[in-house]
């Protein structure tokens, strides 16, 4: 079966983020947390054969804006023109669910669709990192992170709740594939938090 958009809610789609975090993604967050930065990471594949155009991870230790969302547009955007694809044409592939600041980015640079692994509540109390949670209540005045998922601007995706989608037999792999990305994840959080006291970053 040839992958593309058109698959990703089917068990081949679904197998394939799931590899671009594992293969593209953590590798260079293991990187970024060594250096103090959060776990989060982001990838943005071609729709039409989901390749992977570009990988990155958060980098506040240079600046606090780039998350790894903002980071990884801002490395889109880089590219050059004749090579970047429009991102009408990309998934956004996200390892957590995007705060406030990247769900803006997402939403002006364009793209009308992000995928994620870990929802606002692992971000919170797996992670030890609640700022997303807590900015959109304080700011926005949204409870518990239920923003409109599906907008005029994008549609958002769980990546668990796909798989908890598909018929058991198809779901047991990719569910056992979860629970790894969860340690690798859990290693990485236990790096960063071991760290976040010595950095400057405003909201640790």
């Amino acid at each position: 079966m040839s992958l593309s958009a058109e698959n990703l809610s089917e068990h081949s789609g679904i197998a394939r983020l799931l590899g671009v975090i594992e293969q593209e993604i953590v590798p260079l967050t293991r990187d970024g947390v060594d250096k103090g930065n959060k776990v989060f990471g982001a990838a943005i594949l071609r729709k039409d054969d989901l390749s992977v155009v570009l990988a990155g991870t958060n980098n506040e230790t240079e600046n606090p804006l780039w998350h790894g969302e903002v980071h990884t547009l801002k490395q889109f955007y880089e590219m050059p023109a004749s090579s970047r694809p429009q991102p009408e044409d990309c998934i956004f592939l996200s390892t957590h669910e995007p705060c406030s600041l990247c769900l803006s980015a997402i939403t002006w640079t364009g793209f009308d669709n992000f995928y994620f692994l870990f929802g606002y509540e692992d971000t919170k109390s797996v992670f030890n990192i609640p700022h997303d949670l807590g900015i959109l209540q304080e700011v926005f005045g949204v409870e518990r992170g239920e923003y409109v998922r599906d907008n005029a601007f994008w549609t958002s995706h769980g990546i668990e709740a796909m798989i908890a989608a598909l018929p058991d037999a198809e779901s047991v792999g990719l569910r056992d594939r979860m629970v790894v990305l969860a340690d690798l994840y859990a290693e990485l959080s236990a790096t960063y938090q071991a760290s976040r006291q010595d950095s400057d970053i405003p909201l640790r």
